[in-house]
Protein backbone atom coordinates (compact mmCIF):
# COMPACT_ATOMS: atom_id res chain seq x y z
CA UNK A 1 0.00 0.00 0.00
CA UNK A 2 0.75 3.58 -0.55
CA UNK A 3 0.95 6.62 0.80
CA UNK A 4 -2.38 7.50 2.57
CA UNK A 5 -5.22 8.97 -0.01
CA UNK A 6 -8.05 10.86 1.67
CA UNK A 7 -11.80 9.27 0.26
CA UNK A 8 -11.43 5.76 0.85
CA UNK A 9 -15.29 5.44 0.75
CA UNK A 10 -15.58 6.97 -2.88
CA UNK A 11 -12.78 5.76 -3.92
CA UNK A 12 -14.50 2.36 -3.03
CA UNK A 13 -17.61 2.77 -4.19
CA UNK A 14 -15.87 3.55 -7.47
CA UNK A 15 -13.71 1.21 -7.92
CA UNK A 16 -16.87 -1.54 -6.59
CA UNK A 17 -19.07 0.28 -9.17
CA UNK A 18 -16.43 0.05 -12.03
CA UNK A 19 -15.63 -4.10 -11.62
CA UNK A 20 -19.53 -4.36 -11.31
CA UNK A 21 -19.80 -3.10 -14.69
CA UNK A 22 -17.06 -4.79 -15.65
CA UNK A 23 -16.90 -8.19 -14.28
CA UNK A 24 -20.24 -8.37 -12.98
CA UNK A 25 -21.32 -8.09 -9.31
CA UNK A 26 -21.28 -11.97 -8.63
CA UNK A 27 -17.85 -12.24 -10.19
CA UNK A 28 -16.13 -9.11 -8.48
CA UNK A 29 -14.62 -9.79 -5.03
CA UNK A 30 -13.95 -7.32 -2.00
CA UNK A 31 -10.15 -7.85 -2.44
CA UNK A 32 -10.74 -6.94 -5.91
CA UNK A 33 -12.09 -3.64 -4.83
CA UNK A 34 -9.99 -2.77 -1.99
CA UNK A 35 -7.09 -3.86 -4.57
CA UNK A 36 -8.38 -1.45 -7.38
CA UNK A 37 -8.80 1.39 -4.75
CA UNK A 38 -5.26 1.04 -3.48
CA UNK A 39 -6.78 0.13 -0.11
CA UNK A 40 -7.36 -3.34 2.03
CA UNK A 41 -10.03 -5.49 2.95
CA UNK A 42 -10.22 -4.54 6.12
CA UNK A 43 -10.38 -0.84 5.25
CA UNK A 44 -13.48 -1.67 2.87
CA UNK A 45 -15.00 -3.63 5.21
CA UNK A 46 -14.70 -0.61 8.41
CA UNK A 47 -16.78 0.88 5.00
CA UNK A 48 -19.03 -1.37 4.34
CA UNK A 49 -21.17 -4.55 5.87
CA UNK A 50 -21.09 -6.04 2.36
CA UNK A 51 -20.31 -5.75 -1.65
CA UNK A 52 -24.10 -5.31 -1.83
CA UNK A 53 -24.42 -2.12 0.68
CA UNK A 54 -21.74 -0.22 -1.93
CA UNK A 55 -24.61 0.15 -4.37
CA UNK A 56 -27.47 1.02 -1.08
CA UNK A 57 -25.40 3.22 0.92
CA UNK A 58 -27.43 6.32 0.33
CA UNK A 59 -30.26 4.85 1.13
CA UNK A 60 -30.80 5.48 4.66
CA UNK A 61 -29.55 9.89 3.87
CA UNK A 62 -32.63 9.68 1.11
CA UNK A 63 -35.20 8.34 3.30
CA UNK A 64 -34.42 11.19 5.90
CA UNK A 65 -34.16 13.69 3.22
CA UNK A 66 -38.28 12.36 2.32
CA UNK A 67 -39.03 12.20 5.95
CA UNK A 68 -37.51 15.78 6.63
CA UNK A 69 -39.22 17.48 3.35
CA UNK A 70 -43.14 15.27 4.04
CA UNK A 71 -42.20 16.66 7.82
CA UNK A 72 -41.61 20.33 7.14
CA UNK A 73 -44.34 20.81 3.79
CA UNK A 74 -46.79 23.47 5.20
CA UNK A 75 -50.20 22.04 6.57
CA UNK A 76 -52.31 23.18 4.15
CA UNK A 77 -50.96 20.65 1.69
CA UNK A 78 -52.14 17.48 0.13
CA UNK A 79 -50.85 14.36 1.65
CA UNK A 80 -49.73 13.27 -1.99
CA UNK A 81 -48.43 16.87 -3.10
CA UNK A 82 -46.28 16.73 0.19
CA UNK A 83 -44.72 13.51 -1.00
CA UNK A 84 -44.30 14.74 -4.42
CA UNK A 85 -42.74 17.48 -3.34
CA UNK A 86 -40.27 15.93 -1.18
CA UNK A 87 -39.34 12.99 -4.17
CA UNK A 88 -39.10 16.36 -6.44
CA UNK A 89 -36.33 17.60 -3.59
CA UNK A 90 -34.76 14.34 -3.81
CA UNK A 91 -34.47 14.57 -7.51
CA UNK A 92 -32.29 17.21 -7.30
CA UNK A 93 -29.96 15.21 -5.12
CA UNK A 94 -29.43 12.87 -8.34
CA UNK A 95 -28.44 15.71 -10.46
CA UNK A 96 -24.80 15.24 -10.76
CA UNK A 97 -24.81 11.35 -10.48
CA UNK A 98 -26.78 10.53 -13.70
CA UNK A 99 -24.00 8.17 -15.12
CA UNK A 100 -23.59 6.60 -11.79
CA UNK A 101 -27.25 6.02 -11.41
CA UNK A 102 -27.49 4.86 -14.89
CA UNK A 103 -24.15 2.18 -14.20
CA UNK A 104 -26.03 1.10 -10.84
CA UNK A 105 -29.41 0.30 -12.27
CA UNK A 106 -27.85 -1.52 -14.64
CA UNK A 107 -25.91 -3.74 -12.06
CA UNK A 108 -29.28 -4.16 -9.96
CA UNK A 109 -31.24 -5.25 -12.93
CA UNK A 110 -28.83 -7.71 -13.72
CA UNK A 111 -28.78 -9.84 -10.51
CA UNK A 112 -32.10 -10.98 -8.24
CA UNK A 113 -30.59 -10.39 -4.98
CA UNK A 114 -29.93 -6.58 -5.87
CA UNK A 115 -33.24 -6.44 -7.10
CA UNK A 116 -35.05 -7.39 -3.94
CA UNK A 117 -32.67 -5.71 -2.02
CA UNK A 118 -33.92 -2.65 -4.20
CA UNK A 119 -37.39 -3.42 -3.58
CA UNK A 120 -37.05 -3.51 0.24
CA UNK A 121 -35.29 -0.25 -0.20
CA UNK A 122 -38.26 1.57 -1.93
CA UNK A 123 -40.69 -0.43 0.58
CA UNK A 124 -38.87 1.07 3.49
CA UNK A 125 -39.20 4.37 1.78
CA UNK A 126 -42.69 4.00 1.46
CA UNK A 127 -42.91 2.89 5.43
CA UNK A 128 -41.24 6.05 6.46
CA UNK A 129 -43.40 8.59 4.06
CA UNK A 130 -46.39 6.67 5.37
CA UNK A 131 -45.42 7.27 9.01
CA UNK A 132 -44.43 11.05 8.56
CA UNK A 133 -47.81 11.68 7.13
CA UNK A 134 -49.26 10.16 9.86
CA UNK A 135 -47.64 12.13 12.60
CA UNK A 136 -48.81 14.70 10.29
CA UNK A 137 -52.31 13.81 11.05
CA UNK A 138 -53.05 11.78 8.18
CA UNK A 139 -55.33 8.76 8.92
CA UNK A 140 -54.91 5.37 6.79
CA UNK A 141 -55.68 4.26 4.41
CA UNK A 142 -54.85 7.95 2.87
CA UNK A 143 -51.21 7.78 4.09
CA UNK A 144 -50.47 4.33 2.93
CA UNK A 145 -52.01 5.29 -0.26
CA UNK A 146 -50.17 8.63 -0.54
CA UNK A 147 -47.15 7.10 0.32
CA UNK A 148 -46.88 3.81 -1.94
CA UNK A 149 -48.44 5.97 -5.04
CA UNK A 150 -45.78 8.35 -4.09
CA UNK A 151 -42.97 6.26 -4.04
CA UNK A 152 -44.22 4.71 -7.62
CA UNK A 153 -44.52 7.40 -9.25
CA UNK A 154 -41.15 8.56 -8.04
CA UNK A 155 -39.75 4.69 -9.58
CA UNK A 156 -41.22 5.50 -12.66
CA UNK A 157 -39.47 8.58 -13.35
CA UNK A 158 -36.10 7.54 -12.27
CA UNK A 159 -36.81 5.40 -14.83
CA UNK A 160 -37.40 7.48 -17.33
CA UNK A 161 -34.45 9.77 -16.39
CA UNK A 162 -31.73 6.87 -16.49
CA UNK A 163 -33.23 5.61 -19.71
CA UNK A 164 -33.76 8.77 -21.76
CA UNK A 165 -31.76 11.82 -22.60
CA UNK A 166 -29.86 13.83 -20.33
CA UNK A 167 -32.34 16.53 -20.42
CA UNK A 168 -34.65 17.19 -18.42
CA UNK A 169 -33.59 17.10 -14.95
CA UNK A 170 -35.12 14.30 -12.64
CA UNK A 171 -36.90 16.89 -10.68
CA UNK A 172 -38.94 17.82 -13.48
CA UNK A 173 -39.65 14.03 -14.49
CA UNK A 174 -40.68 13.61 -10.88
CA UNK A 175 -43.32 16.81 -11.12
CA UNK A 176 -44.30 15.08 -14.57
CA UNK A 177 -44.63 11.94 -13.15
CA UNK A 178 -47.10 12.84 -9.99
CA UNK A 179 -49.16 15.23 -12.77
CA UNK A 180 -49.71 11.92 -14.87
CA UNK A 181 -50.50 10.25 -11.36
CA UNK A 182 -53.13 12.70 -10.91
CA UNK A 183 -54.48 12.76 -14.37
CA UNK A 184 -54.90 9.04 -14.07
CA UNK A 185 -56.66 8.89 -10.99
CA UNK A 186 -59.00 11.99 -11.72
CA UNK A 187 -59.98 9.70 -14.83
CA UNK A 188 -58.16 12.09 -17.36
Amino acid sequence: MGRWEPNARGRLAKAALELYVERGYEQTTVAEIAKRAGLTERTFFRHFADKREVLFSGSDELREHLADAVAGAPDSMAPIDAVAAAFEKVGVLFEEGRERSLQRQSVIAANAELRERELIKLAWWSATLADTLRRRGVADPAASLAAEAGVAAFKVAFERWISGPAEPDLSQIVRESFDELKAVTAGR
